[in-house]
């Protein structure tokens, strides 16, 4: 009898010890009140004997020909422009407004110098909202709204925002 009553005692315990390591009942809670978490592991991965190379991905700035000469461009051939007001790399045009006219040249990784650049000139600075602007020898770069093709260069001289805008030669003086 006594055997029995282990044996059963076993099965039970077996029972008990099975549920508890089973995966969860619809039902069940964490004591947040939300589903209970099923335990996971994370899988194993093997080193890749090849690792896929590093691509850049900052924005590339190039040198291009306008009708006022070698001027700097962003990899699509667009004209890009310094703001005399900013008196440092921080950018000062920063309203709504101005950024819809002159958006800045942003970047998610380092810039890359194209033809023409010279790669020391070239290096960021943080905007006011957070992300990250190409400068060029110390001058944040910017867009014109209204230069739709590449060698456009309709911003050249224009005075808003608190001051004139040029484009910028591969030296990165202003022209103009």
């Amino acid at each position: 009898m006594r055997s029995k009553l282990v044996f059963s005692g076993g099965m039970v315990a077996a029972a008990l010890l099975a549920a508890a390591c089973g995966s969860p009942s619809t039902g069940s809670t964490n004591p947040y009140g939300g589903s209970a978490a099923s335990p996971s592991t994370a899988p194993v991965v093997a080193p890749n004997a090849n690792p896929t190379p590093v691509v850049a991905t900052g924005a590339t700035i190039g040198v291009g020909s306008t009708r006022l000469g070698q001027v700097l461009v962003d990899g699509t051939g667009r004209t890009l422009y310094l703001f005399a007001a900013d008196s440092s790399t921080k950018s000062t045009c920063n309203s709504s407004a101005c950024v819809q006219y002159w958006p800045p040249v942003l970047t998610t990784g380092t810039p890359q110098a194209g033809a023409g650049v010279t790669a020391s000139l070239l290096a960021t600075t943080a905007r006011q909202d957070g992300t990250t602007e190409v400068t060029y020898a110390g001058h944040p770069l910017y867009y014109f709204l209204s230069d739709k093709n590449a060698g456009d260069v309709t911003g050249q001289g224009v005075n808003a925002f608190g001051g004139p805008w040029y484009v910028v030669s591969p030296s990165g003086m202003q022209i103009g």
